[in-house]
């Protein structure tokens, strides 16, 4: 068979050249694919970066200018944001002092509608949410990471919840702020108005007065019964160590007893079987020499016996004793802690959601992972008339003192009836009036609202009350804190402000902001194989 080189050598470069076409082709079709979808993509970058422009266009507020009041300032009572027009402003006694721009948080990250304190004040603070950002002039509203501080401002709502501030504002108010002031966050534009209502407290001058003094001799008399119970307590160990001691010796003369006596038993014995004349003199000997241990052995037991009776009596009755001075050491300290309380301004909150009201004052004892502990030992249901029809949201501040009496201001941040017409509804129980009304003081306040306290009230807060018919993805975003009852506090401070047991965990770990886990994408791992066209 004649095999044609030619032509076959022809068919290898034809199909060389196609392979090479192909190839080429390849090249030209994907580099073609490639400027397309490269134009593509800055194509849907760019309507992205329009569509968020318009977006931020539209959530753009006309951006207030910071002011100062052209007056002589007093102490800040309380700040006022407002998520509407994106600012705060700050009020003493008298009205506003100071105003500036803020920046709220972004959608999906919403600052929480509410009543809030500020619990903790750190100059030089840094996140640990968000990349270890700088949040210099911290001022805490939450655990759970919701705080005032200086930050930029785009002249809209851009934070992750927090409330964002000028920096020179902010280092500006950190320094005049403290521990226990009240800030409102407002969905609206919303100001402080004077109002007169019978069911505001009423102080009583001479109990004001005399709080003080009161305060000192029962914190004096506090530390005698301390002294006191310690030293009983001593003496109660000392006792029953002492009592113990003569058990055991009462133990020892019992068994030397009865060892005596089986010596006895078996010399009278021995005596018994002797024959000579001899054994008997000696058995005689033994038995007499037995005799005498017996009888001193029983001497012994019967002066043990009576030493340890009486060191068990004087053991009982110390120990009597040191419970009945740990007794008047815990009413000592009790009273010592209501009239040291008393020289604080009382706060109260009422929901309508669980008909209850609640009582919070700062002990000013300092908790190792920062902020204060507050009193929490009141709780106690209230009536509230109609109790299906929403209320609203009111924080009524005692502002300064007016005679003998308080001049009060009321802040309305929610729906529902009018302030006056709110207290109207309330009948709050006279014997708890009685323990708080006589001793209030400026910067004391009552907050009514159809919300309950939130799970961010616990044993370093005052009061956090969220207004749950906004957005609050500020709060979704991050992790909650723990759970604590609302009414007790930790084993650390417990019997030291009148707190009970809590069942609650707690860790003596420092606190740190977090946020709920992301679920991991599962990633696919198949990888496309190379193809020829």
């Amino acid at each position: 068979m004649r095999i044609d080189y030619q032509s076959k050598s022809k068919r290898v470069i034809r199909q060389g050249s196609d392979m090479r076409f192909r190839f080429a082709l390849a090249q030209s079709i994907s580099w073609h694919w490639g400027i397309a979808a490269i134009v593509t993509l800055a194509s849907i970058a760019a309507l992205a970066v329009t569509a968020n422009d318009a977006e931020a266009r539209r959530k753009r507020v006309t951006r207030v200018a910071e002011a100062v009041a052209a007056r002589d300032a007093g102490e800040p009572i309380m700040a006022i944001v407002s998520i509407k027009t994106q600012q705060v402003t700050v009020y003493d006694a008298d009205g506003w002092i100071l105003r500036a721009p803020v920046s709220t948080g972004t959608s999906r990250r919403e600052t929480p509608a509410g009543v809030f304190a500020i619990l903790e004040k750190k100059k030089h603070h840094r996140s640990n949410l968000y990349g270890d950002a700088r949040m210099p002039n911290m001022q805490r509203l939450t655990w759970n990471g919701i705080a005032m501080h200086g930050g930029p401002l785009p002249g809209y709502a851009a934070s992750h919840g927090c409330i964002r501030l000028p920096y020179r504002f902010a280092n500006k108010l950190f320094d005049k702020t403290r521990l226990g002031m009240r800030v409102i966050v407002s969905p609206k534009d919303t100001v402080p108005v004077e109002l007169s209502h019978s069911a505001l407290l009423v102080p009583n001058m001479k109990a004001i007065a005399a709080a003080p003094a009161r305060a000192e001799t029962l914190k004096r008399e506090a530390e005698e019964a301390a002294k006191a119970a310690k030293e009983t307590k001593k003496a109660a160990t000392k006792s029953a160590r002492e009592a113990r001691a003569a058990k055991r010796k009462l133990r020892k003369a019992k068994r030397a007893k009865k060892r005596a006596e089986r010596q006895l038993a078996y010399a009278t014995k021995v005596l018994a079987k002797a024959k000579s004349e001899k054994s008997k003199a000696r058995a005689e000997e033994k038995r007499a020499k037995a005799a005498a241990k017996a009888a001193e052995a029983a001497i012994q037991l019967d002066t043990v016996m009576a030493d340890t009776t009486s060191k068990l009596d004087a053991a009982a009755s110390a120990a009597d004793a040191a419970k009945e001075a740990a007794r008047k050491k815990g009413e000592a300290k009790k009273a010592a802690t209501e009239a040291a309380l008393a020289l604080e301004p009382v706060s109260i909150y009422i929901s309508r959601a669980t008909q209850k009201l609640y009582v919070r004052r700062n002990t000013n004892k300092p908790w190792s992972d920062g902020g204060v502990v507050y009193d929490a030992t009141i709780e106690a249901p209230v009536t509230i008339r109609d109790p299906d029809r929403p209320i609203g949201t009111h924080i009524f501040t005692a502002v300064a003192r007016d005679g003998d009496d308080l001049r009060w201001n009321a802040v309305t941040i929610d729906e529902g009836d009018k302030a006056a017409d709110a207290l109207d509804r309330i009948i709050i129980p006279q014997d708890l009036i009685d323990r708080v009304a006589p001793t209030a003081l400026p910067r004391s306040s009552i907050v009514v609202s159809d919300e309950p306290l939130s799970r961010e009230t616990n044993y370093r807060t005052e009061f956090v009350a969220v207004l749950n018919n906004y957005p609050k993805g500020g709060f979704k975003t991050r992790r909650p804190s723990p759970r604590v009852p609302v009414a007790r506090g930790y084993p650390q401070y417990d019997n030291v402000f009148g707190f009970g047991y809590s069942n609650q965990p707690y860790s003596n770990q420092p606190y740190r902001e977090t946020r709920p886990r992301k679920k991991r994408r599962r990633r696919n791992n198949y990888q496309l194989q190379p193809s020829w066209w």
